[in-house]
């Protein structure tokens, strides 16, 4: 870990809103739905449509549901890549209904999700379930690793006042195949995916940045309460969350989802 700020002045609160922070994940959940699906067959150029739908209250754990996608478009098939790029919450609906939320569910804790925070429904699909950026940081190093899960930690020694060592972190590093959670290939393709997200997707202003290295994902919540942007490169994930301590509005949408 290089860094960690949980908030902006810890005289006026120190509540750290990178370890206990659990906020609704927004679309930052879409590469592990897609994820999932690599593992049951779907491929990049897997065609799904991007059509509404109307989903029956049992599928959603609470009442009829009108699912739209955050630009009000519609835009008929597509392959699966795109629909990433483009965060279409249409395809990851279908994509999540033709798996099961069960096993997506379960397929999440590989990466390190709580899963009684993400309720197997397909709102899930939207990432109506909750996290904190440490969790979204480590299931992104996954894909930024090769499919490896590695722990972070915080101190990395201490010392007694003559230097003798009384406690050193023991990290675990990816290329340990114990720590393997994903398939080397899924990995692979997840990570290309994320790469055209930056590319010409809903990160594509990271671009301003000249650099060809860069992979993730946006994210925001329904009214705008919350805004990610997890991303990452081969030696550094990054994670980047906005939001009030009471949940309310951020102000006027942006074109990122």
């Amino acid at each position: 870990m290089r860094s960690l700020v949980g908030g902006f002045d810890f005289n006026r609160n120190q509540f750290n809103h990178v370890t206990q922070a659990y906020r609704q994940v927004g679309s930052g959940i879409k590469p592990f739905i897609y994820s999932s699906a690599l593992e049951k067959g779907f491929t990049p150029a897997t065609v799904v449509n991007d059509a509404p739908v109307v989903v029956d209250a049992a599928l959603t754990g609470g009442q009829v549901w009108e699912p739209k996608n955050y630009d009000g478009r519609y835009e008929g098939q597509m392959p699966l890549r795109m629909a990433l790029a483009k965060s279409k919450n249409m395809v990851s609906i279908r994509v999540l209904q033709a798996i099961g939320p069960q096993y997506a569910q379960d397929y999440i804790t590989r990466f390190g999700f709580d899963a009684d925070r993400h309720p197997p429904y397909l709102t899930m699909a939207l990432g109506s379930g909750a996290a904190t950026p440490l969790q979204m940081a480590r299931a992104f190093s996954v894909f930024a690793t090769g499919g490896y899960r590695t722990e972070p930690y915080v101190i990395r020694k201490i010392v007694d006042d003559r230097g003798n060592v009384i406690a050193q972190a023991q990290p675990t590093r990816a290329g340990d195949e114990s720590l393997r959670v994903i398939d080397a290939r899924n990995a692979f393709i997840m990570d290309s995916m994320l790469r055209d997200v930056v590319r010409y997707g809903t990160a594509a202003r990271a671009m301003s940045l000249q650099r060809q290295d860069l992979a993730g994902k946006t994210g925001t919540t329904n009214d705008y309460v919350d805004a990610w942007f997890n991303g990452y490169q081969p030696t550094l994930v990054a994670i980047a969350w906005v939001g009030f301590d009471q949940p309310k509005k951020l102000g006027p949408a942006r074109r990122a989802r």
